[in-house]
């Protein structure tokens, strides 16, 4: 039969086709779930010891192979080197995490009650089914999956349409770790075939990282057949520097925030909301902080901001700079598509940005970071909170106190942190509000995301 081919594998550094990859029959969408399902009824029974051999295992492989995967992420999706290197590490601390701490996290809690006995057990739920994002091919990836099969479940993984080189990697890897070859599968479908799979009754589960609009028609369609979703969307994260902030901390923790990953995450600092009394030697040290930045070929060790993963993404971008500056916004940097092959996009330092602009009520996807003038604390909780996004927020302040208030209190997202940038962690909960989606993912709270929470009841 006639296979539809996949996007192009495309280097984003110049723009070449580096291979095309064939996408999966459809006919053979429904054998590949029936596959993991059949996986899934033995793979249950497996003790978690040796689930957890297996994932151990996994995160050998990818220490061992650090350089290989690095280097598919710098081809397909233009990810500097070392920031493949820091994905692949992380990744690798992840499985270990899950391997070690899942028993726990799973075992039954006891509740006292009237009864004999009652508690509450988790158990898995079959089949869950992951589509995922580019920008962090291998740690979206693994952060809903290792947890998931070491819940007991089996996993299918429908990966961005530029990145099949890393889906396929990832399948691999999972095989050679021990996992049976259909727990875990990389679907290479399109993202019109995404209905059918979540129509399959043997997936439970879904588990999305990706736009709003993506987000919005997979709960759609989950919600019509009775599926639970666990939804990781975009963001506009807002970064408060008050007047007491250690300028020289907040800048770097800024500078760190926007643009890592060549700005390109959800959890990025967009949205700079500065105390008006500091904000001109915030954007000065901002500024000269930015500008020191190397742009370049991802496998350039050098490279701090490679090229963005493909062309759609630099034009929307440079839309939303350009539509800012029309409205009032000043650009102190960039701001300007550069000469030359590849989806390079500079970094950028808008200033006077305001409500109504792109750059503060649209999320920006690239190394373009937006200063918002604040009058005083109230004033820059309101801007804040001033947006449809709830994934993650920082407060820049020395008093400690002060910080921690404005963090656990009064600010609108799911992930707030204090004197520094935001960022995942194995050990926390991960995922947001509003617009940003719903569920976490990581922790107990995200192992937990994908298993039968029951009430058992003995008389």
């Amino acid at each position: 039969m006639v296979k539809s081919s996949v996007k192009n594998q495309v280097f984003p550094t110049n723009g070449e086709v580096v291979q095309t990859y064939d996408a999966l029959n459809p006919e053979r969408i429904g054998e590949r779930i029936d596959a993991a399902d059949s996986a899934y009824a033995d793979w249950r029974s497996v003790t978690m010891d040796e689930r957890g051999a297996y994932l151990q295992e996994a995160a050998a492989i990818l220490e061992r192979n650090k350089e290989r995967y690095s280097g598919l992420m710098a081809l397909e999706m233009g990810k500097p080197i070392r920031d493949g290197r820091a994905e692949i590490e992380k990744c690798a601390l992840l499985c270990r995490h899950v391997a070690e701490s899942a028993a726990e996290m799973l075992a039954p809690e006891i509740v006292p009650t009237d009864a004999r006995k009652s508690f509450v057990a988790f158990q898995p739920l079959g089949v869950v089914f992951g589509v995922m994002p580019w920008n962090y091919p291998f740690w979206q990836v693994f952060r809903f999956a290792a947890p998931s099969l070491m819940a007991g479940n089996a996993v299918l993984l429908k990966h961005a349409s530029n990145v099949p080189g890393c889906s396929l990697a990832i399948e691999a890897l999972m095989h050679d770790a021990g996992f049976p070859p259909t727990l875990f599968q990389s679907l290479l479908v399109s993202s019109e075939q995404v209905q059918a799979v979540i129509d399959h009754p043997s997936v439970k589960a879904v588990a999305l990282t990706g736009s709003k609009a993506a987000g919005q028609a997979v709960a759609a369609h989950a919600g019509r057949r009775i599926k639970k979703t666990v939804l990781e969307l975009g963001g506009s994260d807002p970064y408060l520097i008050l007047e007491d902030a250690d300028l020289d901390l907040a800048v770097d923790a800024c500078a760190a925030g926007r643009l890592l990953n060549s700005g390109q995450s959800c959890i990025a600092a967009k949205r700079l909301i500065v105390a008006a009394v500091v904000k001109e030697d915030f954007e000065q040290r901002l500024m000269k902080k930015i500008k020191s930045v190397k742009m370049g070929d991802p496998f350039d060790e050098a490279t701090e901001i490679g090229p963005l993963a493909r062309n759609d993404l630099r034009d929307i971008l440079h839309r939303q700079v350009r539509k800012s500056i029309e409205h009032g916004a000043r650009c102190l940097l960039g701001g300007e598509v550069p000469d030359g092959k590849g989806y390079f996009y500079p970094p950028t330092l808008l200033t006077d940005v305001r409500p109504g602009m792109p750059a503060f009520d649209e999320e920006t996807f690239g190394p373009v970071a937006s200063v918002i003038s604040a009058t005083d604390e109230q004033d820059a909780i309101l801007l804040a909170n001033n947006t449809n996004f709830g994934l993650g927020a920082a407060v820049f302040t020395r008093d400690i106190k002060r910080g921690e208030h404005i963090a656990a209190e009064e600010l609108e997202a799911g992930n707030c942190f204090v004197n520094a940038f935001v960022k995942s962690d194995p050990r926390l909960p991960f995922g947001g509000i509003k617009g940003s989606g719903y569920g976490r993912e990581l922790s107990h709270y995200g192992i937990k995301s994908f298993v039968n929470i029951k009430t058992v009841y003995v008389a």
